[in-house]
């Protein structure tokens, strides 16, 4: 049989329920905030969101949810060691993230070097006299992809211009004389001889044969430089993926502190799985003797 409360008594309720309505300060407050939480840590705590780096609060509060399940904490200790666990695990993953990072810089700022073709066209289109008494850029030239390509427009416009003129014309040579910073070289001196021989024999010649004469030597370098350039391009693939797979590497110096920081952050992880272990199981009456060893940590 229920009791009837008095009028009385229900105003007393209610008077007293004017003093329960939650803490006031912002101490209280911020701990009566944790009271819905599964766990005492908090994705804040542990997640970077900086201007440039912003990691996913929500995946970290998926995993640590996921080993709070799995691992059922009772207590005090045994939360703070789960909260161990899924910070250090946050942490190992971050670090292999960074090794990515960096073997991705390093492949990438690698192939940017290699790809700058201003150092390698300033070697073969100087026009410093020291640089211009070294050697002839073509034979270089023609054993890339860019020297080639580059052959192939000055070759290119040769042809037009023998076509519209009929001869190898003075201009012609020295437009691609200009290409090469008027260093001298193999190519330049062929077309000089060339245009010589044909000045010599222009009035004993047919215009038709002195232009097709010129027309077919012209082709005749175009034809080899569109043999050699799909070579050059084969071999510089090739060059290349094993100069990438050759930097997929930190730097020495990375990996050494990657490497000491993952053995501490693994050390870590290992005491605190093994710490919870030995507290569940004696928390559900095992005899559970000391450790074997005990390891000291220092530096190394």
């Amino acid at each position: 049989m229920s009791k009837t409360m008095s009028p009385a008594q229900l105003e007393a309720n209610r008077r007293n329920a004017q003093h329960s309505t939650g803490p006031k300060t912002p101490e209280g407050k911020a701990a009566a905030s944790l009271n819905a939480c599964k766990h005492g840590i908090r994705s804040h705590e542990v997640v970077i969101r900086g201007r440039c780096l912003q990691e996913d609060n929500h995946e970290f509060e998926a995993l640590h949810e996921r080993l709070w399940d799995d691992l059922k904490p009772i207590g005090a200790l045994e939360e703070i060691l789960v909260d161990q666990i899924a910070t250090t695990h946050w942490r190992l993953r971050r670090a292999l993230k960074a090794e990515s990072g960096e073997i991705t810089l390093s492949v990438d700022s690698g192939q940017s070097q290699r790809s700058n073709s201003r150092p390698l066209m300033r070697s073969w289109f100087s026009s410093d006299p020291l640089a211009m008494s070294i050697n002839d850029p073509i034979p270089e030239m023609k054993k890339s992809s860019l020297g080639n390509s580059i052959l192939e427009t000055i070759l290119e416009e040769l042809l037009i211009s023998v076509e519209n003129e009929g001869i190898i014309s003075e201009t012609a040579v020295k437009t691609a004389a200009a290409v090469f910073g008027q260093k001298p070289n193999r190519f330049i001196k062929d077309l000089e001889r060339i245009r010589a021989l044909m000045e010599k024999n222009a009035d004993g010649m047919d215009p038709q044969r002195i232009k097709a004469w010129a027309l077919s030597w012209a082709n005749s370098r175009l034809e080899d430089v569109l043999s050699d350039k799909p070579k050059c391009e084969e071999r510089e693939q090739i060059e290349e993926r094993a100069r990438q797979s050759a930097q997929a590497l930190p730097a020495p110096g990375v990996i050494d502190k990657l490497t000491r920081y993952i053995k501490a952050l693994e050390r870590q992880l290992f005491q605190s799985m093994n710490q919870l272990e030995r507290l569940q199981r004696r928390r559900q009456g095992e005899n559970v003797p000391p450790p074997l060893a005990v390891q000291v940590s220092g530096t190394e």
